[in-house]
Protein backbone atom coordinates (compact mmCIF):
# COMPACT_ATOMS: atom_id res chain seq x y z
CA UNK A 1 0.00 0.00 0.00
CA UNK A 2 1.56 3.19 -1.01
CA UNK A 3 2.02 6.60 0.50
CA UNK A 4 -1.21 8.42 -1.06
CA UNK A 5 -3.74 4.95 0.12
CA UNK A 6 -2.10 4.99 3.59
CA UNK A 7 -3.47 8.87 3.63
CA UNK A 8 -6.69 8.31 1.84
CA UNK A 9 -7.61 5.46 3.83
CA UNK A 10 -6.30 7.32 7.46
CA UNK A 11 -8.03 10.37 6.71
CA UNK A 12 -11.12 8.91 6.38
CA UNK A 13 -10.83 6.81 8.69
CA UNK A 14 -10.13 9.79 11.17
CA UNK A 15 -12.89 12.19 9.99
CA UNK A 16 -15.08 8.79 10.53
CA UNK A 17 -14.02 8.78 14.13
CA UNK A 18 -14.04 12.58 14.47
CA UNK A 19 -17.98 11.82 13.42
CA UNK A 20 -18.93 8.87 15.96
CA UNK A 21 -16.61 10.08 19.12
CA UNK A 22 -16.10 14.03 18.76
CA UNK A 23 -13.97 15.44 20.79
CA UNK A 24 -12.67 14.02 24.83
CA UNK A 25 -13.66 16.19 27.68
CA UNK A 26 -10.45 15.28 29.01
CA UNK A 27 -7.07 14.83 27.76
CA UNK A 28 -7.61 15.88 24.05
CA UNK A 29 -4.25 15.73 22.17
CA UNK A 30 -4.71 19.43 21.44
CA UNK A 31 -5.16 20.39 24.81
CA UNK A 32 -2.40 18.67 26.05
CA UNK A 33 -0.04 20.87 23.34
CA UNK A 34 -1.98 23.90 24.26
CA UNK A 35 -0.78 23.24 27.73
CA UNK A 36 3.21 22.63 26.83
CA UNK A 37 2.94 25.97 25.03
CA UNK A 38 1.96 27.32 27.76
CA UNK A 39 4.93 26.17 29.85
CA UNK A 40 6.89 27.45 26.87
CA UNK A 41 5.38 30.69 27.07
CA UNK A 42 5.85 31.16 30.47
CA UNK A 43 9.60 30.85 30.04
CA UNK A 44 10.19 32.30 26.90
CA UNK A 45 7.88 35.78 27.02
CA UNK A 46 9.30 39.14 26.27
CA UNK A 47 7.78 42.18 24.53
CA UNK A 48 9.92 41.20 21.34
CA UNK A 49 9.13 39.82 18.23
CA UNK A 50 12.10 37.81 18.75
CA UNK A 51 11.04 35.98 21.37
CA UNK A 52 8.03 35.41 20.04
CA UNK A 53 8.89 33.97 17.07
CA UNK A 54 11.53 31.31 19.43
CA UNK A 55 8.34 30.11 20.71
CA UNK A 56 6.48 29.64 17.65
CA UNK A 57 9.93 27.51 16.36
CA UNK A 58 10.09 25.28 19.19
CA UNK A 59 6.34 24.69 19.62
CA UNK A 60 5.54 23.90 16.30
CA UNK A 61 8.86 22.52 15.32
CA UNK A 62 8.50 20.42 18.12
CA UNK A 63 5.04 18.81 16.95
CA UNK A 64 6.16 18.29 13.08
CA UNK A 65 9.10 16.40 14.68
CA UNK A 66 6.99 14.18 17.24
CA UNK A 67 4.98 13.74 14.12
CA UNK A 68 8.08 12.79 11.96
CA UNK A 69 8.86 10.22 14.67
CA UNK A 70 6.22 8.46 14.93
CA UNK A 71 5.67 8.25 11.46
CA UNK A 72 9.63 6.61 10.69
CA UNK A 73 9.01 4.14 13.35
CA UNK A 74 5.82 2.60 11.61
CA UNK A 75 6.82 3.22 7.93
CA UNK A 76 7.38 -0.58 6.81
CA UNK A 77 3.88 -1.02 7.99
CA UNK A 78 1.53 0.24 5.92
CA UNK A 79 -1.49 -0.80 8.51
CA UNK A 80 0.39 0.43 11.00
CA UNK A 81 0.91 3.94 8.97
CA UNK A 82 -2.84 4.03 8.60
CA UNK A 83 -3.62 4.12 11.87
CA UNK A 84 -1.10 6.47 13.05
CA UNK A 85 -2.36 8.71 10.40
CA UNK A 86 -6.31 7.99 11.68
CA UNK A 87 -5.60 8.75 14.72
CA UNK A 88 -3.34 12.21 14.06
CA UNK A 89 -6.56 12.84 11.82
CA UNK A 90 -9.05 12.33 14.34
CA UNK A 91 -6.82 14.43 16.86
CA UNK A 92 -6.50 17.58 14.73
CA UNK A 93 -9.94 17.83 12.73
CA UNK A 94 -12.59 19.26 15.14
CA UNK A 95 -15.93 19.23 12.71
CA UNK A 96 -17.81 17.44 14.90
CA UNK A 97 -16.96 20.05 17.97
CA UNK A 98 -17.73 22.28 15.53
CA UNK A 99 -21.33 21.31 14.44
CA UNK A 100 -22.81 20.59 18.29
CA UNK A 101 -21.77 23.58 19.57
CA UNK A 102 -22.90 25.37 16.85
CA UNK A 103 -26.41 23.37 16.67
CA UNK A 104 -26.57 23.57 20.58
CA UNK A 105 -26.64 27.72 19.79
CA UNK A 106 -28.74 27.58 17.24
CA UNK A 107 -31.62 25.04 19.22
CA UNK A 108 -31.37 27.86 22.01
CA UNK A 109 -31.98 30.60 19.36
CA UNK A 110 -35.16 28.87 17.71
CA UNK A 111 -36.69 28.22 21.43
CA UNK A 112 -36.50 31.60 22.25
CA UNK A 113 -33.96 31.19 25.03
CA UNK A 114 -31.75 33.78 24.22
CA UNK A 115 -29.84 33.91 27.46
CA UNK A 116 -28.37 29.80 27.37
CA UNK A 117 -27.45 30.52 23.60
CA UNK A 118 -25.21 34.01 25.30
CA UNK A 119 -24.17 31.37 27.82
CA UNK A 120 -22.71 28.69 25.06
CA UNK A 121 -21.60 31.12 22.56
CA UNK A 122 -18.33 31.60 24.33
CA UNK A 123 -17.61 27.67 23.73
CA UNK A 124 -17.45 28.34 19.67
CA UNK A 125 -16.19 32.12 19.27
CA UNK A 126 -14.58 34.80 21.45
CA UNK A 127 -17.15 37.77 20.75
CA UNK A 128 -18.62 39.43 23.70
CA UNK A 129 -22.38 37.80 24.00
CA UNK A 130 -24.27 40.69 26.01
CA UNK A 131 -23.87 42.57 23.18
CA UNK A 132 -26.03 40.76 20.71
CA UNK A 133 -29.14 40.12 20.12
CA UNK A 134 -30.68 37.04 19.03
CA UNK A 135 -29.78 37.62 15.00
CA UNK A 136 -26.43 38.62 15.89
CA UNK A 137 -25.90 35.86 17.72
CA UNK A 138 -26.93 33.54 14.88
CA UNK A 139 -24.67 35.49 12.76
CA UNK A 140 -21.64 35.16 15.01
CA UNK A 141 -22.38 31.49 14.81
CA UNK A 142 -22.29 31.33 11.08
CA UNK A 143 -19.44 32.97 10.53
CA UNK A 144 -17.40 31.13 13.11
CA UNK A 145 -18.61 27.79 11.73
CA UNK A 146 -17.09 28.99 8.19
CA UNK A 147 -14.07 29.95 9.64
CA UNK A 148 -13.52 27.08 11.64
CA UNK A 149 -14.14 24.76 8.84
CA UNK A 150 -11.24 25.97 7.09
CA UNK A 151 -9.43 26.25 10.44
CA UNK A 152 -9.93 22.80 12.13
CA UNK A 153 -10.69 20.54 9.20
CA UNK A 154 -10.22 21.69 5.17
CA UNK A 155 -6.54 23.10 6.39
CA UNK A 156 -5.37 20.22 8.39
CA UNK A 157 -6.55 18.00 5.38
CA UNK A 158 -4.68 19.87 2.90
CA UNK A 159 -1.72 19.81 5.02
CA UNK A 160 -1.48 15.66 5.58
CA UNK A 161 -1.92 15.28 2.30
CA UNK A 162 0.83 17.60 1.98
CA UNK A 163 3.51 16.00 4.75
CA UNK A 164 1.55 13.47 6.01
CA UNK A 165 1.07 12.73 9.90
CA UNK A 166 4.12 15.72 10.07
CA UNK A 167 1.57 17.96 8.28
CA UNK A 168 -1.30 17.37 10.01
CA UNK A 169 0.14 18.05 13.99
CA UNK A 170 2.17 21.08 12.73
CA UNK A 171 -0.65 22.49 10.99
CA UNK A 172 -2.53 21.92 13.81
CA UNK A 173 -0.16 23.38 16.36
CA UNK A 174 0.49 26.61 14.33
CA UNK A 175 -3.25 27.38 14.09
CA UNK A 176 -3.63 26.13 18.21
CA UNK A 177 -0.56 28.83 18.52
CA UNK A 178 -2.46 32.10 16.53
CA UNK A 179 -5.54 30.80 18.97
CA UNK A 180 -3.17 31.47 21.93
CA UNK A 181 -0.80 34.27 21.43
CA UNK A 182 -1.83 35.58 18.24
CA UNK A 183 -3.85 38.87 19.43
CA UNK A 184 -3.64 42.35 18.79
CA UNK A 185 -3.11 42.93 22.84
CA UNK A 186 -1.05 44.43 24.71
CA UNK A 187 0.65 40.96 25.59
CA UNK A 188 0.83 39.57 22.36
CA UNK A 189 1.32 42.31 19.68
CA UNK A 190 4.63 41.45 18.97
CA UNK A 191 5.25 38.31 20.84
CA UNK A 192 2.19 36.87 18.79
CA UNK A 193 3.21 38.26 15.90
CA UNK A 194 5.75 35.21 14.46
CA UNK A 195 2.71 32.68 15.21
CA UNK A 196 -0.27 35.04 13.74
CA UNK A 197 1.72 35.47 10.42
CA UNK A 198 2.76 31.55 10.33
CA UNK A 199 -0.83 31.10 10.32
CA UNK A 200 -2.09 33.05 7.88
CA UNK A 201 0.72 31.42 5.70
CA UNK A 202 -0.29 28.03 6.63
CA UNK A 203 -3.87 28.65 6.48
CA UNK A 204 -3.67 30.09 2.47
CA UNK A 205 -4.83 26.75 0.78
CA UNK A 206 -6.82 25.41 2.87
CA UNK A 207 -9.05 28.43 3.10
CA UNK A 208 -9.01 28.60 -0.87
CA UNK A 209 -10.28 25.12 -1.41
CA UNK A 210 -13.06 25.91 1.75
CA UNK A 211 -14.14 28.85 -0.28
CA UNK A 212 -13.94 26.85 -3.70
CA UNK A 213 -16.16 23.81 -2.35
CA UNK A 214 -18.46 25.93 -0.45
CA UNK A 215 -19.13 27.62 -3.95
CA UNK A 216 -20.07 23.61 -5.25
CA UNK A 217 -21.47 22.29 -2.50
CA UNK A 218 -23.99 25.30 -1.72
CA UNK A 219 -27.44 25.97 -3.11
CA UNK A 220 -26.18 29.16 -5.26
CA UNK A 221 -22.91 29.20 -6.70
CA UNK A 222 -22.99 32.34 -8.56
CA UNK A 223 -23.66 34.03 -5.37
CA UNK A 224 -20.93 32.41 -3.52
CA UNK A 225 -18.30 33.33 -5.99
CA UNK A 226 -19.73 36.80 -7.15
CA UNK A 227 -19.45 38.00 -2.98
CA UNK A 228 -15.92 36.11 -2.85
CA UNK A 229 -14.51 38.00 -5.85
CA UNK A 230 -16.12 41.11 -4.70
CA UNK A 231 -15.58 41.13 -0.76
CA UNK A 232 -13.08 38.61 0.34
CA UNK A 233 -10.10 41.45 0.23
CA UNK A 234 -11.89 43.65 2.19
CA UNK A 235 -12.06 41.34 5.40
CA UNK A 236 -9.03 42.05 7.85
CA UNK A 237 -7.65 38.41 7.48
CA UNK A 238 -6.50 37.37 4.24
CA UNK A 239 -8.18 33.63 5.34
CA UNK A 240 -11.19 34.09 6.38
CA UNK A 241 -12.36 36.93 4.09
CA UNK A 242 -12.37 34.29 0.92
CA UNK A 243 -14.41 31.85 3.33
CA UNK A 244 -16.88 33.76 5.01
CA UNK A 245 -17.60 35.67 1.85
CA UNK A 246 -18.26 32.27 -0.41
CA UNK A 247 -20.59 30.98 2.52
CA UNK A 248 -22.41 34.23 2.82
CA UNK A 249 -22.62 34.00 -1.41
CA UNK A 250 -23.47 30.71 -0.68
CA UNK A 251 -26.44 30.86 1.81
CA UNK A 252 -27.84 34.40 0.56
CA UNK A 253 -27.00 35.95 3.79
CA UNK A 254 -24.53 39.28 4.89
CA UNK A 255 -22.01 38.38 7.06
CA UNK A 256 -19.92 40.96 8.79
CA UNK A 257 -20.41 44.13 10.03
CA UNK A 258 -20.25 45.42 13.71
CA UNK A 259 -19.44 43.40 16.18
CA UNK A 260 -17.16 43.20 19.67
CA UNK A 261 -14.33 41.32 21.06
CA UNK A 262 -12.96 41.32 24.44
CA UNK A 263 -14.86 44.90 25.01
CA UNK A 264 -13.22 46.50 21.82
CA UNK A 265 -15.87 47.15 18.87
CA UNK A 266 -14.93 46.85 15.22
CA UNK A 267 -16.59 47.61 12.34
CA UNK A 268 -15.80 45.22 9.22
CA UNK A 269 -17.13 45.58 5.88
CA UNK A 270 -20.12 43.83 5.15
CA UNK A 271 -19.89 40.80 2.94
CA UNK A 272 -22.54 39.83 -0.24
CA UNK A 273 -24.09 42.88 0.34
CA UNK A 274 -27.13 41.92 -1.74
CA UNK A 275 -27.75 38.92 0.79
CA UNK A 276 -30.66 39.23 3.68
CA UNK A 277 -29.80 39.41 7.37
CA UNK A 278 -28.89 35.97 8.73
CA UNK A 279 -31.80 33.94 10.89
CA UNK A 280 -31.58 31.44 13.52
CA UNK A 281 -32.71 29.04 10.62
CA UNK A 282 -29.00 29.64 8.94
CA UNK A 283 -27.35 27.98 11.65
CA UNK A 284 -28.39 24.55 10.82
CA UNK A 285 -28.18 25.56 6.80
CA UNK A 286 -23.89 26.76 7.41
CA UNK A 287 -23.76 23.44 9.38
CA UNK A 288 -24.78 21.10 6.50
CA UNK A 289 -22.86 23.14 3.91
CA UNK A 290 -19.58 22.92 6.66
CA UNK A 291 -20.51 19.38 6.83
CA UNK A 292 -20.77 18.94 2.54
CA UNK A 293 -17.68 20.99 2.98
CA UNK A 294 -15.56 18.50 4.70
CA UNK A 295 -16.25 15.27 2.88
CA UNK A 296 -15.45 16.88 -0.38
CA UNK A 297 -12.07 18.17 0.67
CA UNK A 298 -11.24 14.53 2.05
CA UNK A 299 -11.74 13.49 -1.43
CA UNK A 300 -10.15 16.43 -3.09
CA UNK A 301 -7.09 16.18 -0.75
CA UNK A 302 -6.70 12.06 -0.91
CA UNK A 303 -7.24 11.97 -4.99
CA UNK A 304 -4.12 14.49 -5.05
CA UNK A 305 -2.07 12.47 -2.49
CA UNK A 306 -2.86 9.33 -4.49
CA UNK A 307 -1.81 11.52 -7.56
CA UNK A 308 1.29 12.64 -6.25
CA UNK A 309 2.07 9.07 -5.00
CA UNK A 310 1.31 7.74 -8.22
CA UNK A 311 3.87 10.09 -10.06
CA UNK A 312 6.19 9.19 -7.66
CA UNK A 313 6.17 5.15 -8.24
CA UNK A 314 6.32 6.35 -11.73
CA UNK A 315 9.16 8.07 -12.12
CA UNK A 316 11.34 5.50 -9.77
CA UNK A 317 11.62 2.83 -12.53
CA UNK A 318 13.40 5.79 -14.83
CA UNK A 319 15.58 6.21 -11.33
CA UNK A 320 16.32 2.96 -11.51
CA UNK A 321 16.85 2.24 -15.02
CA UNK A 322 19.04 5.09 -15.00
CA UNK A 323 21.46 3.76 -12.39
CA UNK A 324 21.71 0.71 -14.15
CA UNK A 325 22.85 2.00 -17.23
CA UNK A 326 25.43 3.99 -15.28
CA UNK A 327 26.57 0.46 -13.74
CA UNK A 328 26.29 -1.28 -16.97
CA UNK A 329 28.61 1.53 -18.76
CA UNK A 330 31.19 1.41 -15.53
CA UNK A 331 31.39 -1.81 -16.12
CA UNK A 332 32.11 -1.70 -19.75
CA UNK A 333 34.61 0.72 -19.35
CA UNK A 334 36.44 -1.42 -16.09
CA UNK A 335 36.28 -4.60 -18.78
CA UNK A 336 37.96 -2.46 -21.93
CA UNK A 337 40.45 -0.76 -19.55
CA UNK A 338 41.58 -4.59 -18.14
CA UNK A 339 41.51 -5.03 -21.89
CA UNK A 340 44.07 -2.30 -22.71
CA UNK A 341 46.35 -3.04 -20.05
CA UNK A 342 46.59 -6.32 -21.69
CA UNK A 343 47.57 -5.43 -25.22
CA UNK A 344 50.33 -2.85 -23.67
CA UNK A 345 48.55 0.49 -24.19
CA UNK A 346 47.58 1.53 -20.84
CA UNK A 347 49.10 5.03 -21.42
CA UNK A 348 47.30 6.20 -24.14
CA UNK A 349 44.27 6.47 -21.31
CA UNK A 350 46.08 8.89 -19.71
CA UNK A 351 45.06 11.23 -22.54
CA UNK A 352 42.54 14.27 -21.84
CA UNK A 353 39.78 12.62 -23.47
CA UNK A 354 39.88 9.63 -21.48
CA UNK A 355 37.88 11.80 -19.14
CA UNK A 356 34.77 11.42 -21.21
CA UNK A 357 35.27 7.81 -21.08
CA UNK A 358 34.37 7.68 -17.22
CA UNK A 359 30.98 9.64 -17.49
Amino acid sequence: MGAGRVFAYGAAAGLIGDLLLGDPRRGHPVAAFGRAAGAVERVLWRDHRGWGALHTAVCAGGAVALGSVAARAVRTSPAASAALTAAATWAVVGGTSLAREARTIGQALEAGDVEAARARLPHLCGRDPQALDADGMARAVVESVAENTSDAVVGALVWGAVGGVPGLLGFRAVNTLDAMVGHKSARYRRYGWASARLDDLAGWPGARLTAVLAALAGPDPRGAVRAWRADADRHPSPNAGPVEASFAGALGVRLGGTLSYGGRVEHRPVLNTRGRAVGTQDVERAVRLSQRVTWLALGVCAGARLLMSTRSSSSAPSSRSARSLGNARLLGNARLLGSARLLGSAPSLRGPWSLKWGK
